[in-house]
């Protein structure tokens, strides 16, 4: 049974509209203008289930295995090569887990956690979606995944994205609850944004629609030198916008897409430029951009949300 309501509400009510050029004006660490992050998906599904996904060959019967091997080679080949290029160009990457990955493919973590990845709760499998539980038992699910990510890396996930980027009518509220100081779930704009929730403010640090390479490569069936192109031109253009407030530029990869070799090569040079122009450029993570953001922007509203909106 999902989170579903018999009518659909006006509106979430977990921010307000704001437009960009009414923001306070502030600087990132360093006097840096522009922040940047690169968030690696490292994603499992069970084999022989016809849940949600991407489908390289949809309407297959199941087992599809061809399909399930697509991302597979993610898992076995491609999380590697991205962590060795992240490596070789000083990117301290932002992981994104499936919890399941600890289990089906821990050294994949291992070389991320070499890199001091930041770890991003990122459900349990993105088979399971925060909308097709009932409250409780996405709450348990966020307890399950919290507890699997502290009990790995020492400390509980600052940071959560839902599987599938599909949060509940409640999501943000249970996360509130649980302790998490941000989410990726709300790709709105490109700076952090306060949400209300039941559990007091919640942060919504920007991620990527279109500088993405899912979207990219499976919806809009885009080239590896088009998503070298898309990252080269929304840094050149946020740096520029920079000028007038300060901008996140957040880059999403999946270890199946990215990871595979001929888009490896056209990715290290979307990053070369980067790193040629990187005056008044602060290379970071999403947990620490919260950090940063909370410590100079509060809330405009710490009163709880309403019950009756969750």
């Amino acid at each position: 049974m999902g989170n579903s309501v018999a009518m659909p509400l006006a509106s979430h009510g977990r921010f307000d509209y704001s437009p960009i050029g009414d923001r306070p004006q502030f600087e990132w660490p360093g006097g840096a203008r522009l922040a940047v992050y690169v968030a690696v998906n490292c994603e499992h599904f069970p084999y022989d289930d016809g849940g949600p996904g991407l489908g390289y060959t949809p309407g297959m019967d199941q087992p599809n295995t061809y399909n399930w091997g697509w991302r597979e080679y993610g898992n076995r080949v491609g999380g590697f090569r991205i962590a060795e290029t992240l490596q070789q160009s000083g990117f301290r990457p932002t992981l994104l887990v499936n919890t399941e990955v600890y289990e089906h493919a821990p050294q994949l973590v291992d070389a991320f956690r070499a890199l001091d990845a930041e770890v991003v709760a990122h459900g349990r499998t993105n088979a399971v979606q925060p909308n097709d539980q009932d409250e409780e038992a996405e709450r348990r699910s966020i307890d399950e995944v919290t507890t699997a990510i502290e009990r790995h890396e020492g400390a509980p996930p600052r940071g959560w994205m839902s599987p599938g980027a599909n949060p509940s009518r409640v999501t943000e509220d249970l996360l509130a609850e649980r302790g998490y100081e941000y989410t990726l779930d709300w790709p709105i704009d490109d700076q952090p944004v306060w949400l209300r929730t039941r559990g007091g403010p919640l942060l919504s640090v920007p991620y990527p629609h279109e500088v993405n390479d899912l979207p990219v490569f499976v919806h809009h069936h885009q080239t590896a030198a088009t998503f070298e192109r898309n990252i080269i031109d929304s840094f050149d253009e946020l740096k520029e916008n920079s000028e007038h407030q300060p901008v996140v530029l957040a880059i999403s990869l999946h270890t199946f897409l990215t990871g595979q070799p001929y888009r490896l090569r056209r990715f290290r040079s979307a990053l070369q430029h980067m790193l040629d122009n990187s005056d008044g450029v602060w290379f970071t993570t999403p947990g620490e951009i919260a950090t940063h953001y909370r410590g100079l922007v509060a809330p405009s509203d710490t009163g709880r949300r309403p019950l009756r909106d969750g």
